[in-house]
């Protein structure tokens, strides 16, 4: 699999936002916690190649095929949520594969719905539609900018497996606010503050942990406390 890799120093408006960057993602989860407008988003969208605001200068290698998610969930109001689900994929190329998109669809909670539009859904069942584009691509690295924000507690957790079932085996970096969704799904728990990355200990496996495992709770609330004395 491609190495996935950001190197050097970032730049905004001409001030230093990251130094000091050597961020590799191994295979599995890199999970990536900090404050509000310290650049979690940033570095993603440099990850990804799309327009930030900032400058790299360093070194940027990914693979040639990227899954992306963003907060909004992008999706085309003209296409049916089968044709969103396939929309990466099309535009790659690929054949059309209605079938799966439709298991994809009632992985996600929406059985049978696959010939509707987005404008009857609400914010967390597009955000799972969006979801399912992005398991449906299933491209060697993916990006996830607060995959989950949109979704009650009960369906957060299960599309949370969902996703780490199915990306198996690819290189995953998600920016979160919560340490718990960070230390249940992290292989890897990065701290963006003070213009720097820091490692923080992740939960040992196995991962996802149980939503009501207690060590993720008590490691949550301590990482929880860590970030707000440092805040």
């Amino acid at each position: 699999m491609s190495e996935a890799r950001l190197q050097g120093r970032v730049l905004l408006e001409g001030q230093e936002l990251v130094r000091d960057l050597d961020l590799a993602l191994p295979p599995g989860w890199t999970c990536l916690l900090g404050p509000s407008g310290a650049g979690k988003s940033t570095l993603l969208r440099l990850l990804a190649g799309l327009p930030s605001g900032a400058r790299l200068e360093g070194r940027r290698i990914v693979p040639s095929r990227i899954g992306w998610l963003a907060q909004q969930d992008l999706l085309q109001d003209r296409l049916s949520l089968a044709a969103n689900v396939q929309l990466a994929a099309r535009l790659r190329g690929a054949r059309p594969d209605p079938a799966r998109a439709e298991a994809m669809l009632t992985a996600v909670g929406l059985a049978g719905r696959g010939r509707e539009r987005p404008e009857v859904l609400s914010g967390g069942q597009r955000q799972r539609v969006a979801l399912a584009r992005v398991l449906f691509d299933a491209a060697p690295l993916v990006l996830l900018d607060e995959p989950f924000s949109a979704l009650d507690p009960a369906t957060r957790a299960g599309m949370q497996a969902l996703a780490h079932a199915q990306l198996q085996g690819r290189r995953v970096m998600m920016v979160t606010h919560d340490p718990a969704e960070a230390l249940r799904l992290g292989d890897r728990v990065l701290l963006l503050r003070d213009r720097r990355l820091q490692d923080l200990p992740p939960l040992p496996p196995p991962h996802p942990r149980a939503p009501d495992d207690p060590e993720l709770a008590l490691s949550a609330a301590r990482l929880l406390a860590h970030l707000a004395e440092a805040a």
